[in-house]
């Protein structure tokens, strides 16, 4: 991928008004663009992938003229300048993943789908608001969630990105964990920064951080939040109780779309029948805009091995199950 970078002198120019209130001009962008945008002093830097940084650049080089010709922006102003830079977006809309199958072009490969289950997954996801995904590691269920997501966001059908898991793992501990509460979760939140680490460049996705645009949060912190304009994941769901399913599910918010993931094979609940994956999957069958797809072995996209020692495991399972 060839990389570049352009500047852009604001010394004479409103540098707040072009930026909009809280940097609401620059998040819209922010959003829709990999290119990375940062601003020193009276100068702004575009860097990344040269047909993105191209393409912003021309953004604000118009929406520059248009501030010093009518002395203010507007958010029409960004949205009438997006749509008039008619350059091809490095993502793929949602609603045509299913048909292109390239659903997001990753720092390095093309990421789509690569069994039909997959398809299917990507299908339901693009028809409904709410899609539970369950099945055993290795099928691309939470892979191919977030990039769904970054392609959502980056289309402008989103405004942020929020992953979550429930952090069972650390139990009452956690506050007493070392570090802020994104270093005491990074252990538990891995898969999802790694993902995130092979659809965004490292610089980008620093800044998404640190404007909220994507956000990482334990499941017991989305209590009394209503999430608008949003994509959701709920990871390893199958750790959830019924109680916080419940929680989860409720705070769903207008203009936003969630993906709830997981394993029920591997559920490390204190007690296993209290599985609010389980409960969702069979109360909320048949409610309009909910979709429902299980993977198996053959979805797996690991190593071959990966699938063997899946298929191993349910064997020997089944026969300890029979001499019960």
């Amino acid at each position: 991928m060839e990389l570049s970078e352009k500047k852009i002198k604001l010394n004479d120019i409103d540098i707040p008004e072009l930026l909009g209130e809280n940097d609401s001009h620059l998040r819209i962008i922010d959003a829709k663009y990999a290119a990375t945008i940062v601003i020193r002093g009276d100068v702004m830097l575009i860097r990344g992938a040269t047909g993105e940084v191209n393409t912003v650049y021309k953004i604000f080089t118009e929406l520059v003229y248009i501030l010093r010709r009518n002395g203010r922006l507007t958010e029409d102003d960004i949205s009438s300048v997006i749509e008039l830079i008619d350059i091809k977006s490095d993502s793929v809309r949602i609603s045509n993943a299913a048909d292109s199958e390239v659903i997001l072009y990753g720092n390095k490969e093309a990421i789509k789908p690569k069994s039909e289950n997959q398809k299917n997954y990507c299908k339901l996801v693009a028809k409904n608001d709410l899609v539970f995904a369950v099945g055993p590691a290795g099928t691309g269920k939470t892979y191919l969630a977030i990039a769904m997501a970054v392609a959502a966001l980056r289309a402008g059908e989103v405004s942020r990105i929020i992953l979550s898991r429930p952090a069972v793992e650390a139990g009452e501990s956690l506050g007493f964990l070392p570090g802020d509460l994104k270093e005491k979760l990074d252990p538990y939140m891995r898969p999802l920064t790694d993902a995130l680490f092979q659809m965004v460049p490292p610089e980008k996705l620093k800044s998404l951080y640190e404007k909220n645009i994507i956000e990482i949060t334990p499941l017991a912190y989305m209590r009394g939040r209503t999430l608008n304009n949003a994509f959701i994941i709920l990871d390893e769901a199958q750790n959830a109780t019924g109680t916080q399913m419940k929680m989860f599910l409720t705070r769903f918010g207008f203009g936003s779309k969630a993906i709830v993931t997981g394993d029920i094979t591997q559920i490390d609940l204190p007690n296993k029948s209290n599985c609010g994956l389980i409960e969702a999957c069979k109360v909320l069958q048949g409610v309009k805009d909910i979709g429902f797809i299980n993977f198996d072995t053959r979805d797996v996209v690991r190593h071959s091995l990966v699938a063997n020692i899946i298929k191993a495991y349910d064997h020997h399972e089944s026969r300890e199950a029979k001499r019960v």
